[in-house]
């Protein structure tokens, strides 16, 4: 009862945010993200009758406090699928910075999801997958179905999974990531988004946005599709920073890249910034501007380049991290 498995983490477009359910981690509006490749979480999991209890480890280090419990969620619901108590050693390593707003929680629930639910040999759909790594986090689920996903909000897992979106965009899309290094409360913002005077304002608009950007990606309409991500970055960004906390986690760089990747634009180049929570930037391009766009961006911040990653995969057996 061993498995590896391997996922992408995604960048929002139309990006959730607040949870009507905490615990399960049901939104309160569809959502619609796109993997970054090559960027990635490899997870391997062992159910293990000789172990005494749970073993977790996230990039060499022991795991505890918030993060063993939000992995335990995930690891207990898929024993409570497959009727079964064994223990289980969890190792996940990602090939990429954590934690500064590039969805590393997004690609290591799902690869975790992936890789316990074929351990526990588990016959599941991927959106059936999809709602397991979503009580890790949501963002996890889209990560799951890979490419342009979409999640449907609802009260329960047969309504509240991912699903992937068809779009030619596929083959043209080049990200850039800038890393601007800053600790992010993610959870902590989700949990009193709606306490912001803004956040009514964001749920009256949202669902105009999810139907523009899916018909946006069915056309192919580059434009349409990253105009719109990044005026729901402005938007995101606003409910998160009028909270009680107040939260605002973009720093001086961030906001230096926004004005470059306008400058850009100015210049006839296609290219548009997006944040998820976090100073980190991903910026979209096309392939024919690629090389610009990223030298351009590169006096600012270290740059990574990403293009549309697919699902997440169950690996070979020689792929396994023990």
């Amino acid at each position: 009862m061993k498995a590896t498995a391997r996922a992408h983490p995604i960048q929002g477009l139309v990006k959730y945010h607040g949870m009507r359910d905490p615990e399960l981690r049901l939104p309160y509006h569809d959502s619609i993200s796109v993997c970054t490749a090559p960027s990635n979480t490899t997870t391997t999991v062992a159910f293990d009758d000789s172990l005494a209890s749970d073993q977790l480890v996230i990039d060499g280090e022991p795991v505890s406090g918030r993060a063993a419990e939000r992995v335990t969620s995930v690891i207990d619901h898929v024993r409570e699928l497959a009727s079964i108590e064994t223990p289980v050693r969890f190792e996940s390593e990602s090939s990429f910075p954590t934690n500064i707003g590039f969805g590393s929680s997004s690609s290591g629930f799902a690869a975790a999801a992936m890789a316990l639910s074929t351990a526990a040999e588990l016959d599941l759909s991927r959106a059936e997958i999809s709602t397991i790594a979503r009580r890790g986090s949501s963002s996890a689920a889209r990560a799951v179905t890979g490419g342009f996903s979409q999640l449907y909000a609802g009260l329960n897992d047969a309504d509240c999974h991912a699903e992937q979106l068809d779009s030619v965009l596929e083959d043209e899309l080049r990200i850039i990531g800038c890393e601007v290094p800053a600790y992010k409360e993610t959870e902590e913002a989700h949990k009193e988004a709606a306490d912001s005077h803004m956040f009514e304002a964001r749920m009256a608009h949202i669902h105009e946005q999810i139907v523009t950007m899916c018909d946006g990606l069915r056309r192919g309409d580059f434009d349409a599709v990253f105009e719109l991500a990044e005026h729901d970055s402005l938007s995101l960004a606003a409910t998160t920073m009028t909270g009680p906390a107040g939260w605002v986690y973009w720093q001086p760089t961030t906001l230096e890249i926004f004005e470059t990747v306008r400058s850009l634009r100015d210049d006839g180049i296609p290219a548009f910034f997006s944040t998820d929570t976090g100073a980190s930037v991903y910026v979209n391009t096309t392939a024919e501007h690629v090389d610009t766009v990223e030298s351009a961006l590169s006096e600012h911040a270290p740059t990574r380049r990403w293009q549309v990653g697919g699902p997440a995969k169950i690996l070979d057996s020689s792929q396994a991290l023990f």
